[in-house]
């Protein structure tokens, strides 16, 4: 059996958009992913939206719908955004109410072998647009559909806060170790393919060392 990591995150539309490929990679192929969600660059560097250009945002939303078309996929701007963040003037809130939750449920799926089936579910519910995701019991429903009881993994974060969190640093720091930054980023045989438009290179290589159908 082949393994891999899949480093992953709530508030980013290219995780969103790759999920779906490689969970069918996951489950029709001899290849164990790992789901290992990390925190997003509006947390772990607030920094970085100030240096970008101001059109990259106005780039990434129309890049991703038209992805998201052509990958025939849902997609809607998430509502509420999972970081609370001006888009104006790219300030973060100090109070984030969604992300770390949602980071912390992500963990706590991936340690029963669930996490990739949550992050798929739960990813497509935040980013297809669906109105208050975060309200009744929509997160519930995507959970259920991941073959995840949601009351289980919140009581599980709610008891173990402080290790769960000391997994997700630990995937953060597993990422930049393996050379990169940002997500996704599938990382095989120490080798990272970043990006939804790497997963074909990333199956080439997996190929080679003997990615066959289950």
């Amino acid at each position: 059996m082949l393994q891999a990591d899949l480093f992953w995150s709530f508030r980013s539309p290219y995780s969103y958009l790759a999920t779906k490929r490689y969970r069918q990679l996951h489950n029709n192929f001899n290849v164990e992913i790992k789901f290992r969600p990390v925190l997003p660059l509006a947390v772990r560097d607030p920094e970085f939206f100030e240096n970008r250009d101001p059109n990259w945002i106005r780039y990434t939303i129309l890049d991703v719908g038209r992805l998201a078309a052509y990958l025939d996929l849902p997609f809607g701007m998430p509502d509420p955004d999972p970081i609370v963040q001006d888009l104006e003037t790219r300030e973060i809130a100090e109070d984030q109410p969604h992300i770390f939750r949602l980071t912390r449920l992500g963990q706590a799926a991936a340690r029963k072998g669930k996490g990739l089936a949550f992050a798929d579910e739960v990813g497509r519910l935040i980013w297809s647009g669906a109105k208050g995701w975060n309200e009744g019991d929509h997160l519930a429903q995507a959970s259920a559909r991941a073959n995840v009881d949601l009351a289980t993994i919140e009581r599980e974060v709610a008891g173990d806060t402080r290790m769960i969190d000391a997994e997700i640093e630990a995937n953060a720091a597993a990422l930049e170790a393996a050379g990169h930054w940002s997500v996704p980023t599938l990382v095989f045989d120490g080798e990272p393919f970043f990006g939804q438009d790497r997963i074909d290179v990333a199956i080439w290589r997996m190929e080679q060392a003997g990615l066959r159908e289950a």
